[in-house]
């Protein structure tokens, strides 16, 4: 018996719709990754990008447990010296809430070109509104 290997004009995508309405950030992330990953198909193949499109609305109104929105910090830098920033939870949902939830995918994905590739299958909004109702998404209950 071979293993099956999915090809990359195998793949049939989906559009999916998550509401993050009261939802648990990490909790929420991983069975997002898992559905632009394609780890929910039988033809999931570890090397193919196999995953569907997940669009998520009302990314402001996500939770967290514990004393996360003052605690957990997000770094960057501008690459020149003393360039480092520090924003917590508290305020990156504030002002930048698809982010919270894109930055906490991204590290459950695959890193690389691959990777890189399923993270643009996502698409994040703040509010309940988003510009994808022509693909006709079905809605995804975790």
């Amino acid at each position: 018996m071979k293993t099956y290997m999915a090809a990359t004009a195998d793949v049939e995508r989906k559009w999916y719709v998550v509401d993050a309405d009261g939802q648990t950030l990490g909790r929420l992330s991983s069975e997002i990754a898992k559905v632009l990953r394609g780890k929910n198909k039988p033809i999931f193949t570890p090397h193919i990008d196999t995953g569907d499109y997940v669009i998520v609305i009302n990314a402001e109104k996500i939770k967290t447990t514990g004393k996360k929105l003052d605690q957990k910090i997000y770094y960057s830098h501008s690459d020149y010296p003393g360039g480092m920033r520090e924003v917590t939870l508290r305020e990156m949902i504030a002002k930048k809430p698809a982010d919270v939830i894109t930055l906490a995918v991204k590290g459950m994905l695959p890193k690389g070109p691959l990777g890189r590739s399923m993270l643009s299958k996502l698409h994040v909004y703040a509010g309940a509104e988003h510009p994808h109702a022509a693909q006709k998404p079905e809605e995804l209950k975790f």
